[in-house]
């Protein structure tokens, strides 16, 4: 399936010996307005239901930048504090249909991670990355927090590095990341990581699915409330990039 418009960015799904492989992609460094990421969300959720599916890897296009994070031109167009919630919502549930598919999800990560990007990365059942796929949450910078991705962040790496990556936004490279396990592994360029990815997820097929479904539910135990949780948290952010110091912030940011 692919969304139509190019301004909204794709996806597409292909399935291969029980891998299906949903790729996401946009013009701008692989950001994620809110069509493409209901889109996105639908597709996990769709793919994850298919009965010839046991293992799914998630991508994006070209070889630059994995994820650039929220679109910018989306943030600046908001208006009213519904519609901002609304758009924060679209991290929320693909973040949720990520950690409530029954199969795992391996991710493939060619370069570098922005602001919801990482919540991609954290809410990843097995992530790979290459060494030059550095990450950051940028929100700080730009006027709001990473409240709506920072609970799969935090389960992932803890309070206390989920901290240090909210408040200071510097740039993390992939030895830190895979130390504080956002990646799994680290590898050296494209051509490793397509082949790391492949072995993992042909492997990740092939095991007793119940096995994988159990280790999986272990994995995000404790993570029953947060359809209500990221809800409070989007409204949160909803309300936060409606602020003029926000605005501004978008503003420079962007120039």
């Amino acid at each position: 399936m692919n969304t139509p418009d190019i301004n909204d960015g794709s996806v597409s799904v292909r399935v291969d010996a029980g891998v299906a492989t949903i790729r996401f992609g946009h013009p701008k460094s692989n950001a994620l307005p809110g069509v493409l990421l209901r889109t996105l969300a639908m597709s996990i959720e769709a793919t994850g239901a298919r009965d010839d599916v046991r293992a799914m890897v998630l991508c994006s296009e070209g070889s630059g930048a994995f994820c650039a994070g929220a679109s910018f031109d989306e943030l600046v167009a908001i208006q009213d504090a519904d519609t901002g919630k609304e758009f924060f919502l679209g991290f929320a549930r693909v973040i949720l249909a990520m950690i409530g598919a029954p199969v795992p999800i391996v991710t493939a990560v060619q370069g570098k991670v922005a602001g919801g990007g990482v919540g991609l990365v954290a809410a990843s059942d097995y992530a790979i990355g290459v060494a030059k796929a550095s990450l950051k949450l940028s929100e700080l910078a730009v006027g709001i927090g990473p409240f709506v991705v920072g609970p799969v962040i935090e389960h992932r790496i803890g309070v206390g590095a989920y901290g240090a990556m909210s408040l200071d936004a510097d740039w993390r490279d992939a030895s830190w990341a895979e130390r504080h396990a956002l990646y799994a592994q680290v590898v050296p360029d494209t051509a490793a990581l397509d082949a790391a990815v492949a072995v993992r997820a042909t492997q990740l097929a092939a095991a007793n699915p119940e096995a994988v479904r159990g280790i999986k539910q272990v994995l995000w135990r404790g993570t029953e409330h947060w359809p209500d949780l990221l809800d409070e948290r989007a409204a949160m952010s909803g309300r936060l990039v409606l602020s003029d110091y926000t605005r501004a912030a978008i503003a420079r940011f962007k120039a």
